[in-house]
């Protein structure tokens, strides 16, 4: 059976020369103590302590021009892990249409799967106009884009601002990170049946207590949650204990673990 397997949806790499200080960085703007350090051999590590079989891998650019190196080195890291990282590319709002596009062919030519946008730390609202277009573009590709969600510091990233997007854009597939809501997970429940929003789970089970955690997988339906660890925010063989400590059951666990992400994101399907 293949129950064991396990996909990890939410990691975070760094080039090693600023893996110590980014990471850092990220414990700062959230005040919590990181676990681990964000390198790729340190994720790689991690996921053989855990078992972890696959990993989403990201970074996100806070300048426009960073975005071409960024991509770059999750390409160089998925092809060097053999594997075992799957590569999700990025991009920025202040980038001309002529740069988005010239960036989206590189990132098909990379060979990445995806975008992330992290709207708190780039500092613009997920459904600010500019990016209604770029979303049709990433949509049109085939790309997903894994959105930073919910902060109760900023509006930014609002799950209220997602739903504007989704329903713009209805044949974008997007993955809500936190359960929808990082720290405002009741203003979350907005994107429930939401048809091409599903979610991840990283950064939410250690701060919700069993009873809401379940009640928020219940509210957008098991089979559209993914398992993230949120690395190096958590150690990810914590995460998986925090997961059996649900009590979903094997074949649930199996939906979180692997089978949701295999059928949306490997699949690519709405």
């Amino acid at each position: 059976m293949d129950h064991a397997r396990i996909i990890d949806s939410h990691c975070h790499i760094f080039p090693e020369k600023i893996a110590a200080k980014a990471t850092s960085a990220i414990g700062d703007f959230y005040g919590i103590p990181m676990d681990e350090v964000g390198s790729a051999a340190r994720l790689l590590s991690e996921m053989d302590r855990a078992g972890v079989d696959l990993a989403l891998v990201c970074s996100t650019a806070t300048k426009p021009e960073q975005v071409s190196s960024i991509n770059r080195f999750i390409h160089d890291a998925a092809d060097a892990a053999g594997g075992r990282f799957y590569g999700f590319g990025t991009l920025h709002q202040d980038m001309t249409d002529e740069e988005i596009g010239d960036e989206l062919d590189r990132i098909e030519a990379l060979g990445l799967h995806g975008i992330k946008l992290h709207s708190d730390f780039q500092k613009f609202c997920i459904d600010d106009g500019r990016m209604i277009p770029v979303y049709r573009e990433l949509a049109r590709r085939g790309l997903p884009v894994l959105f930073h969600m919910g902060d109760e510091r900023t509006e930014y990233s609002a799950p209220e601002r997602l739903q504007k997007v989704a329903r713009a854009v209805p044949e974008l597939l997007s993955i809500a990170a936190h359960l929808g809501g990082y720290s405002v997970w009741d203003r979350a429940e907005i994107l429930a049946g939401e048809e091409n929003v599903v979610f991840d789970c990283s950064s939410s089970l250690p701060m919700l207590t069993k009873e809401r955690a379940l009640w928020q997988i219940g509210l957008f339906g098991i089979d559209r949650i993914f398992f993230g660890s949120d690395f190096p925010m958590w150690k990810q063989e914590d995460e998986i204990e925090r997961v059996h400590a649900l009590g979903l059951g094997e074949e649930q666990e199996e939906m979180l673990f692997h089978r949701n992400f295999e059928r949306w994101i490997l699949g690519k399907g709405i």
